[in-house]
Parts: structure tokens; C-alpha cells; sequence
């Protein structure tokens, strides 16, 4: 998800969540508390969701690495005249 869709969807739902909170108790500080409570779960929630993203890259960076060593065909040295290569 980028960040300016996030943005928008965090604003539309805090205001949707400052009015049903206005509308539900009647007091414009509760529906305040509320929104404010809903938008840091919602920052919390994209935070874990951006940390899980990198974790799972580089995850599957080092997994690849570790597939394309397991691929790679041994060297086996061979002998010439008076060397040894590889």
C-alpha cells in the first residue's frame, strides 16, 4: 500500500469515527479521544504491516541466495602437467 492511499484512508476513517462518536454520545470530546485512539491503532497497523514487508524481503533475499548456491555446480580441481587448477 503506498503511503498517500494510507493517508487518505486514515483521514476518511477518523472522520467517519469523529462523527459516529459525535453522534453516538453526543460530546465532542469523546468522539476527539475516540478518533485520536483509532488513528494511532491505525498507525500501529501500518507499521507492523511495513516491518513485516522488509522482514519478508529480506527473507526471501537470503533464501533466493541460499537456492542459487545450492544450484551452482561444485568445482572439482583438476590436474595439468605440473599445476593444480579450478
Amino acid at each position: 500500500m503506498y503511503f498517500p492511499q494510507f493517508l487518505v484512508g486514515m483521514f476518511t476513517t477518523s472522520g467517519i469515527v469523529a462523527v459516529w462518536g459525535y453522534m453516538a454520545t453526543g460530546s465532542i470530546r469523546k468522539a476527539l479521544v475516540g478518533t485520536i485512539i483509532a488513528a494511532i491503532v491505525l498507525q500501529v497497523g501500518y507499521f507492523v504491516l511495513v516491518a513485516r514487508l522488509i522482514y519478508q524481503s529480506l527473507t526471501d533475499e537470503k533464501t533466493e541466495a541460499k537456492k542459487d548456491a545450492a544450484r551452482q555446480q561444485p568445482v572439482i580441481p583438476t590436474l595439468h602437467k605440473d599445476r593444480l587448477s579450478l
